[in-house]
């Protein structure tokens, strides 16, 4: 029985109500898929954060992925707070956008120039828009069940069959936006070869997550990565990695890195804005030299490269750019691991986890899960079971059995311990 109690979030919740859309500003928020009302958050420090009621938890949201190095790290907090003090904005350019575009090029070799924008969903965006401009073609492959952010090209499902165009996934999305968005499936190549033959000298681009972390942490099965740079090659297909999510998380360099893949183009987000928003994109020369004042392809943004959210960037880049910081986050990835599975296996609840480095993701079937088809056979109420079962007992899972969880510096042993013990009571209530 839960010593928790949540009317302070409740009654803000309904406060919320009265201004903002559903109450929240993210639908990822609004705990609709898990029960109950969401929590509204005070404070957050280390791997802990409070919400309005008192209640301390371990979290494993770590605001969608940023937090890799903790909450309110002081070399981050410190970087933010000093270069508040000589402006928050500018318009104009500064030198810590060149020391923060130089950090991310060593770092990410693939990316000879970059570009530095507002949120990850603003640098997919732009990314599809350059490889259009690149290419003169038209047309994107993306992979069902993977997000790249809010732009309309986006929200596009897969159709009855593999060569089907696309069905809008949300209201506003025009049939013609639909028609330019091809949907395979992750983990396919059968999938991606039927379109790019179907289409022959239409398709721009192939986005994909190197790692899928919105039906959860799905990773690419052996060859699938290196599978689409054949396909592609000599084609003028711009292959580009959206590692919003997985972009120095996995390792120094990203998936990229890890998977030993080089892209066209790179998209980045989260960690490289250290708490703050920020996006990237970034890529060979060639093609970025086609983005205005260089080329004919126009993206501005009045924010982009702003100084709070470079200094929080750079401060973090730096705090996580050396082989120790992985290795950290691969030893507590497989500690939690195997403590879910053991729990689990001990409770009689059958589940799969899905790990990367410091990404995983429980999922209530009996798997494997390499694709949306599979992710779908969940059981999404023992998930939501689970879910309200570990919150109850201080720990913050995503409210969602189609997001990945993530582990930061700040996790330490008895924090993962403390984290599968509480697993071993919510299994039970499942």
């Amino acid at each position: 029985m839960s010593l928790f109690t949540y009317d302070a979030s409740r009654a803000l919740y309904d406060r919320a109500g009265m201004s903002i859309v559903g109450g929240v500003n993210s639908p990822a928020r609004a705990f609709k898929s898990v029960g109950g009302d969401p929590l509204f958050v005070t404070r957050a420090e280390g791997c802990h954060i409070w919400d309005a009621d008192g209640n301390r938890y371990i979290d494993y949201i770590g605001s969608w992925g940023p937090m890799i190095a903790g909450h309110a790290h002081p070399e981050v907090i410190a970087a933010v707070t000093g270069t508040a003090q000589s402006g928050t904005s500018f318009g104009v350019s500064t030198e810590a956008e060149i020391q923060i575009a130089e950090k991310i090029r060593s770092m990410v070799p693939s990316i000879e120039l970059l570009r530095m924008v507002n949120s990850g969903t603003e640098a997919t965006m732009s990314a599809v828009r350059l490889a259009r401009g690149y290419t003169g073609r038209s047309k994107i492959i993306k992979f069902a069940g993977s997000y790249h952010g809010h732009g309309d090209s986006f929200l596009i499902k897969a159709g009855s069959g593999a060569l089907t165009l696309g069905v809008p996934d949300s209201a506003g999305i025009t049939h013609g936006i639909a028609s330019d968005t091809l949907v395979a499936e992750y983990n396919n190549l059968e999938s991606v070869q039927k379109l790019i033959q179907a289409n022959k000298n239409e398709i721009a681009a192939i986005i994909v997550e190197p790692v899928v972390g919105n039906m959860g942490t799905v990773p690419p099965l052996s060859g699938f990565l290196q599978g689409l740079k054949k396909l592609i090659a000599k084609s003028g297909i711009v292959l580009i990695f959206d590692e919003v999510m997985t972009g120095f998380r996995l390792a120094r360099g990203g998936a990229q890195e890890l998977y030993d893949i080089t892209p066209d183009l790179t998209t980045l987000g989260k960690i490289v804005g250290g708490g703050l928003p920020v996006g990237v994109y970034g890529g060979k020369a060639d093609i970025m030299k086609c983005l205005a004042p260089l080329g004919p392809v126009y993206q501005a943004g009045t924010l982009s490269g702003n100084p709070l959210a470079v200094a929080a960037g750079l401060a973090t880049l730096n705090l996580i750019d050396n082989a120790e910081v992985y290795t950290r986050l691969e030893n507590s990835g497989k500690m939690l691991e195997q403590g879910l599975l053991q729990a689990a296996k001990n409770a009689g609840i059958s589940i799969t986890i899905n790990r990367v480095g410091s990404m995983l993701t429980v999922f209530f079937t009996s798997g494997p899960v390499t694709d949306l088809s599979s992710a779908s056979r969940s059981d999404t109420i023992k998930f939501s079971r689970f879910f309200r079962g570990m919150l109850n007992r201080g720990v913050l899972l995503p409210p969602s059995q189609f997001e990945a969880m993530f582990i930061s510096l700040m996790h330490d042993e008895d924090a993962i311990k403390t984290s599968i013990k509480a697993a071993e009571e919510a299994f039970m209530e499942c």
